[in-house]
This record gives structure tokens, sequence and C-alpha cells, in this order.
């Protein structure tokens, strides 16, 4: 940010200049995998049989863990976008509760230091 005022309605609005990082798009589905793979094992080892039999069943928990890790990325991107869109209702609705603030440095805010001996 190169301004030195911060608009509350800027902030809430999407230029399209934000990428998500690669990690972030593999996420959710990956570690939702990884759980579902998990899963089967804790199921052969509560039944007391070998942890990696039925490897069917593996591949079955992980793909619908993925399945399921993919649903909640996309809710909670659209969740994200709806609560963006009330906000940024809100602050055009009511431009006098959200006047641009003047950008401080931390020398500015912090206050001097004296140590008490």
């Amino acid at each position: 940010m190169s301004s030195a005022v911060i608009d509350p309605l800027e902030l809430l609005t999407n230029k399209g200049d934000r990428k998500p990082t690669f990690l972030s798009t593999i996420f959710n589905p990956l570690a939702c995998t990884v759980a579902g793979f998990g899963l089967a094992c804790m199921l052969n080892w509560g039944l007391r049989r070998p942890i990696f039999s039925g490897l069917q069943n593996h591949v079955g928990f992980a793909v619908l863990g993925g399945i399921g890790g993919t649903y909640l990325d996309k809710k909670r991107t659209e969740d994200l976008a709806t609560r963006d869109a009330v906000l940024r209702h809100y602050v055009e609705l009511h431009p006098e509760d959200f006047p641009p603030v003047q950008r401080k440095k931390f020398g500015e805010v912090l206050e001097p230091w004296v140590p008490i001996r």
C-alpha cells in the first residue's frame, strides 16, 4: 500500500490484484484427504485388524475426504465473499462512521520507553 491514507471501502474492495498462494488452494482438500485415509486406518485399528487391510476402504475414505475438503473450501470462500459484501454495503451506507485514517508508523504510535529502577 503506497498511499498515506487508509480508506475502509478500498480495503473491502477486491480489485483482483490478490493472488492466492499455491498452498492455500490445496490445503483443505489435501488435509481432508489425509484425514479420510487416517480415519480408515483408525477404524481398522479399532476393529483390531491390520491397519492397512482393506485398501479399498482407505481409497474410498480418502476420496470422500478430498471431495468434502473441496466442498468446505468452496463454501468457506462463498461465506467470506458474502461477509465482505455485507460489510462493504454497510460502509457505503454509513460513510460518516468510517472516515479515512492517516497511516501511522510504529514510532508515532509507541511511547518512549524509560526504564524505572
